[in-house]
């Protein structure tokens, strides 16, 4: 029986003595390995704060010490550790743990977190609340070197540097975010991270001072003023103690003695705090540590060979990355943006091939759009691949940098929908509803691969203004039986029908179709439309549809409020048509995590739910 069998809660770790927490660190990354390679998730982020997380557990105590995790993907250790070890098996599923951290999962999770940089205003807000309820305990951020290229950690940071009372920054620094890290703050913590000079001469002239206690109030002043020249020569630069942090590091992640030692002290101290961390992302599992952004999130894979099940068929991602660099040789005014997700966006060959037209900004959604705005008002034209979750971050440069402007940027919005398995903060079912009411913005949304490339297409080489084209995750199904030109604002008939008229968005055209299959089973004959746009939509055709039909049905994996359901309810109250409308969309509630194909039959979007409700929905109209 190794030390893991023995651990339900933080307790059991404080028992354990450095050798003991080494033997317990390597069992751990056994059982992550093992379980990760079942269910899929975020390894190498896991991986490599082991150590730390053992250091904090031992040194803090999470009933009532608050931690703050950000982003969150690296929470599984301290999962572990806090009594769910024995719900790994359910990592990700429907009904199991989730992926990041979550206070009704437990009270050891003091808040929920999912997105980059969020950990330090989160932490610097529940110490000011402890300070004014007169409480006391430890709060602490942890946040990696990626998060820090994010801007609301410095406004947190610059803000939390004027406090008078415990508050611990951990910056866990393994130089990687999900790809290797950008701009001069990687480049500031490497020079810290690489020059034991600046280390150690400033410990020698801390403890030079901690030596001379009765020193006089002048003596120690000078002494100070020494100490601050010292980090000026040799650290070029002290970033955090100029913004009123107290330093310390760098620390060996992977080391207890060194992480014990600046943990202790930074608990003691009445003011901020930086713990300056190095590890080492996908620390123990060889394939990991050679390609830790590809383990960053990975789905379930063979552990002797590191590689992924299933079949290796083109994504939409790559699709639409492929597309973008066969555009981009015939117009050299194309230029490719990724906040820190060239190879999750598919940007990476882009990057390889024009590597001067491509650029990656960090975990910095709002610079990168408005970087594209500043890039297309000097006549180049921007392609800006991000997440629909994480552009969410960016909507007021949308308005005021790119629409207001009438501006020709393209927004690639990867992820849109049901995502899956990473849960509410990740599911991309809000961009229609944020996107849909704003001035001068095209959105389009591709049934199958072929009508992204056309889209992309259409959006870098025939469009004049901000455009947005979104698209899932994974891979689609090449379902449509002849090529449909793509006219803007127009939307497409790919099947016909005499009963009820399906129109669907983007990866639900799919789900209508073979909706529509079962409907013809059971004597009814459904039309099927690709919306292809969802602004402008194509009032033409659904006058046409509502002339024909008594009942259209819309179809869309956004959430209902404010969607294309909403803008087909418009025409039809516009122009005085009565024909009845049922919107079938996701409900006004926060999606879970789970496969993405559960999620739509739990929400009501797979096909046979849909051909169900709809033909329900027909019986009670009396067609």
């Amino acid at each position: 029986m190794g030390y893991l069998d023995n651990i339900s809660s933080p307790e059991d770790v404080k028992k354990l003595n450095n050798e003991q927490l080494s033997c317990l660190a390597e069992e751990i990354r056994t059982f992550l390995i093992n379980k990760v390679s079942k269910t899929g998730g975020h390894l190498a982020p896991n991986l490599g704060v082991v150590e730390l997380t053992l250091a904090i557990h031992k040194n803090f105590n999470t009933e009532y010490d608050k931690i703050v995790w950000d982003v969150g993907h690296q929470s599984y250790v301290h999962k572990i550790l806090t009594g769910r070890k024995d719900k790994f098996d359910t990592l990700r599923k429907l009904g199991g743990l989730a992926g990041f951290p979550k206070t009704c999962e437990s009270r050891h999770d003091c808040f929920n977190t999912g997105h980059s940089s969020t950990s330090i205003s989160a932490a610097l807000g529940i110490a000011r609340a402890r300070d004014l309820k007169k409480e006391n305990y430890s709060v602490a951020a942890v946040i990696g070197d990626g998060a820090m290229t994010g801007g609301m950690a410095y406004e947190a940071l610059n803000d939390g540097g004027r406090l008078n009372s415990n508050f611990i920054v951990i910056l866990n620094d393994n130089e990687m975010s999900i790809s290797h890290n950008v701009g001069g703050m990687s480049k500031y913590l490497s020079r810290l991270r690489t020059d034991p000079v600046y280390t150690k001469a400033k410990e020698d002239v801390d403890n030079f001072l901690d030596r001379m206690p009765n020193f006089s109030k002048k003596a120690r002043a000078a002494a100070v003023k020494i100490k601050g020249t010292v980090k000026y020569l040799f650290a070029q630069g002290v970033f955090f103690e100029q913004l009123g942090y107290k330093y310390y590091g760098p620390v060996d992640g992977h080391n207890f003695e060194e992480l014990n030692k600046a943990l202790i002290a930074a608990k003691k101290i009445k003011g901020p705090v930086l713990v300056h961390v190095s590890t080492q992302k996908g620390k123990g599992y060889s394939f990991a540590e050679e390609s830790p952004d590809r383990f960053h999130g990975i789905a379930p894979f063979e552990i002797e060979t590191g590689e992924t099940f299933g079949l290796n068929e083109p994504d939409y991602s790559k699709i639409f990355g492929d597309a973008a660099c066969d555009f981009a040789k015939e117009n050299d005014r194309i230029v490719a943006i990724s906040a820190a997700m060239a190879k999750g966006t598919g940007l990476y060959r882009f990057s390889t091939e024009f590597s001067q037209r491509f650029f990656d900004v960090g975990i910095a959604e709002q610079h990168a759009v408005t970087l594209a705005a500043g890039m297309s008002i000097s006549g180049m034209i921007p392609i800006v691949a991000i997440y629909s979750s994480f552009l969410q971050r960016a909507y007021d440069q949308i308005v005021h940098d790119v629409a207001i402007q009438k501006l020709h940027v393209v927004f690639a919005i990867d992820r849109s929908g049901i995502v899956g398995e990473d849960g509410e903060t990740h599911q991309g079912i809000f961009d229609i509803s944020f996107l849909n009411h704003i001035p001068n913005l095209t959105i389009m949304a591709p049934a199958d691969y072929y009508e992204l490339r056309q889209m992309l297409d259409f959006a870098v080489n025939k469009q004049n203004g901000p455009v947005a084209i979104r698209y899932p995750r994974g891979r689609g199904k090449a379902i449509l039986a002849k090529e449909y030109p793509l006219k803007k604002g127009k939307g497409a008939v790919i099947r016909e029908g005499r009963d009820v008229c399906i129109l669907a968005v983007g990866s639900m055209v799919s789900t209508a179709a073979a909706a529509a299959e079962i409907l013809e089973g059971k004597g009814v004959s459904a039309e099927v439309v690709s919306a292809r746009f969802v602004k402008p939509v194509d009032e033409q055709l659904i006058i046409e549809c509502a002339n024909r039909f008594k009942c259209i049905v819309t179809m869309e994996d956004n959430c209902k409020t404010g969607g294309f359901g909403s803008r087909v309810l418009d025409v039809l109250n516009e122009n005085g048509l009565k024909t009845d409308l049922y919107i079938m969309a996701l409900p006004d509630e926060f999606i879970t995590h789970g496969s993405r194909n559960e999620l739509l039959k739990q929400s009501g979007l797979d096909s046979a739910s849909a051909a169900d409700a709809i033909l329900k929905k027909m019986n009670n109209i009396h067609i």
